[in-house]
């Protein structure tokens, strides 16, 4: 695997339409293999739950990783209300392109985890002649009972000592919103009919689908799904005694598989 021998981290604020952004931008010392790749956080993540990944991906790749909080998610500022039906299509369209325009990024590969992966769809969708590359992981092609019954079994966790603490501890007083802005939006009635199958016959780029065999909120079906559906060539894999947060449990080897990926599209 390639490696660098220093990656430089810095803060960025990106002024969007809705309130201000936070976002981290990681540049690897030496020349640069490819465009930035831009990633999108879950229904409860914000920059910081993505730990030491966006580090060691621009270390690994030799290419700029760029994360950032969504409104409403981490250091972002507040969000002014409820997520409408259609906000995985809308954060492809607008505060996404924010972060795009702001920092000069006229080409890029975008990475999602979970919704964040269901965005990164909707980008490469609203984007082909940007995107060079899409990465889903854990992604949710639609709602079904087993994607209900997992956050189900989740919120009733938050029930437990500390479980706020560790979200506050990422979200400060937005915690309350980020979580009922996840249970309240994917329980709901007028989300039931929601997926991403009008955009994934739109993807043209590049793709790469990850999923873990044991994801507790959502079956493999979703990741073969978005590979057989998209345009482009795409490329599955299936974790193996892996669940949700493949990058987390399973950070070596998720880590050479997107790694493997961007070299190969680079030299396309």
């Amino acid at each position: 695997m390639q490696a660098t021998t220093t990656v430089h981290a810095r803060p960025h604020w990106i002024e969007s339409s809705r309130g201000r952004l936070y976002a981290k931008r990681w540049t690897p010392t030496g020349e640069h293999q490819g465009a930035p790749v831009v990633l999108l956080h879950d229904s409860l993540g914000c920059v910081s739950t993505w730990r030491d990944f966006p580090h060691r991906l621009a270390a690994a790749s030799g290419r700029e990783v760029i994360a950032y909080d969504r409104l409403g998610f981490g250091e972002s500022a507040t969000h002014p209300g409820k997520l409408t039906a259609d906000f995985v299509q809308d954060e492809a369209k607008n505060d996404f392109m924010a972060v795009c325009e702001q920092l000069d990024l006229s080409r890029f590969v975008v990475m999602g985890h979970s919704v964040g992966a269901g965005m990164a769809v909707a980008c490469a969708a609203s984007h082909p002649k940007a995107c060079e590359g899409l990465v889903s992981v854990s992604a949710q092609a639609w709602v079904d009972d087993g994607i209900r019954q997992g956050i189900r079994v989740a919120e009733q966790q938050f029930d437990s000592p500390g479980a706020m603490d560790r979200l506050s501890s990422h979200h400060g007083d937005k915690a309350t919103w980020v979580l009922h802005a996840w249970v309240d939006t994917w329980l709901s009635d007028v989300f039931s009919t929601w997926s991403l199958d009008a955009l994934l016959p739109n993807i043209r780029c590049p793709v790469q689908v990850l999923h873990g065999d044991g994801d507790e909120y959502g079956s493999v079906r979703h990741a073969q799904h978005i590979a057989q559906e998209v345009r482009g060539p795409a490329v599955l894999h299936i974790l193996k005694d892996c669940g949700h947060v493949p990058h987390r449990t399973h950070p070596d080897e998720t880590l050479t598989l997107i790694q493997t990926f961007l070299a190969k599209e680079a030299q396309a």
